[in-house]
């Protein structure tokens, strides 16, 4: 199956119930700038996941600086989500994944990447790990 570099509707977590039950129940942990809250779920076809991102308005007082932030995790996900989605598929596995910003300041395209790489490492650990203490 080719990669597919976008991030279409279907990929966007926007259910208030989902995104609840995630913050209840999730599984977290921090990849600096991201901290990310995340559950395995139903709400979607297996090898997939929805994400959705969010930045704080205490940290970044202008919408215009918390949307740019947004677009640069977004952007950092969209181009590496096929890692992701390789781990998914060979577990048949739905997750939603819950992103906030935790930088202090706006850091640049190549840091972000880097945290949302660490994200997918830490995300394939935590399961290896739920998976041998089940």
């Amino acid at each position: 199956m080719p990669v597919s570099h976008t991030f279409e509707r279907s990929e966007r977590l926007k259910s208030a119930k989902i995104i609840g039950s995630l913050f209840r129940g999730g599984n977290s942990f921090a990849a600096y700038p991201l901290r990310v809250v995340w559950a395995p779920t139903q709400a979607g076809p297996a090898g997939k996941a929805t994400m959705a991102v969010s930045v704080s308005k205490k940290r970044f007082k202008t919408a215009v600086a918390r949307n740019r932030v947004k677009r640069l995790v977004r952007e950092a996900y969209r181009l590496h989500k096929h890692l992701l989605y390789e781990q998914l598929e060979n577990r048949e596995e739905h997750i939603s994944i819950m992103v906030s910003y935790i930088g202090q300041e706006i850091l640049t395209y190549q840091e972000v990447e880097r945290g949302v790489l660490k994200m997918f490492r830490k995300l394939e650990e935590s399961h290896k790990q739920k998976q041998s203490n089940s």
